[in-house]
């Protein structure tokens, strides 16, 4: 199994030092890189790590470091950890191409969760904010579907019904009792339905989709699929 490279950039250099020594300590883990101000992020992304681990409390502008260090090298995944709470800070992220959010409240596990499901194509928020990071979203007009009357299966509908409560696809495939390809599958249908470019987006869309519905009388389960 191959190795997932990671860097850290946090301006606290006892968080940074023992946030390297942890996931030295894991055999799955090797440390690429770490930094101390919102630049670093770009310079640490030309190396092309596979996670990057950064807050946002720190000189610079984390936020278009997030964006410009995207642009720099694009499979690397921006997982922002922060003690900020503010929502409009995890929304500038997520809108910057940051795929994961972590409040530095969060356990251990949380944050290694955080971590596989990036490293998988999903998006991240700490549960306990990611309900109202999507509201905040939906609220500034973010990307969603054009208005038209699609409908959503039973079974679409439960997916995204866990999304909204952050829970990654190998949780979705437990609570539902079906595998993980399954859900993916789902997902891959909804994000072209909805015309939406992550899962963030694919709740955005359907809470359109459900308000739209709910104005002119329409059902939220019914699938166009043939």
């Amino acid at each position: 199994m191959c190795k997932v490279s990671i860097a850290f950039v946090d301006d606290h250099p006892i968080l940074l030092e023992g946030l390297s020594q942890v996931f030295s300590e894991f055999p799955n883990f090797t440390v690429v890189a770490t930094g101390k101000c919102a630049a670093d992020i770009e310079i640490i992304s030309e190396k092309g790590p596979d996670i990057i681990l950064a807050d946002l409390n720190m000189p610079g502008d984390a936020f278009l470091a997030i964006r410009r260090s995207r642009e720099i090298s694009p499979p690397t995944r921006i997982v922002v950890f922060t003690a900020s709470t503010g929502i409009d800070h995890a929304v500038k992220a997520l809108e910057a191409g940051a795929t994961g959010y972590v409040l530095k409240g969060s356990t251990d596990q949380e944050l290694l969760q955080a971590i596989d499901t990036v490293l998988r194509g999903d998006t991240f928020v700490t549960p306990s904010v990611a309900s109202k990071v999507i509201s905040a979203l939906r609220s500034m007009g973010a990307k969603g579907t054009t208005g038209r009357p699609v409908k959503l299966s039973v079974r679409e509908d439960q997916i995204i019904r866990l999304l909204l409560m952050g829970r990654t696809n190998r949780e979705i495939a437990d609570r539902l009792k079906i595998s993980e390809k399954t859900v993916k599958h789902y997902m891959t249908l909804l994000m072209q339905k909805l015309h939406a470019r992550n899962r963030v987006e694919v709740v955005l869309a359907a809470q359109e989709i459900a308000s739209y519905n709910a104005e002119h009388g329409g059902e939220m389960h019914r699938s166009l699929l043939n």
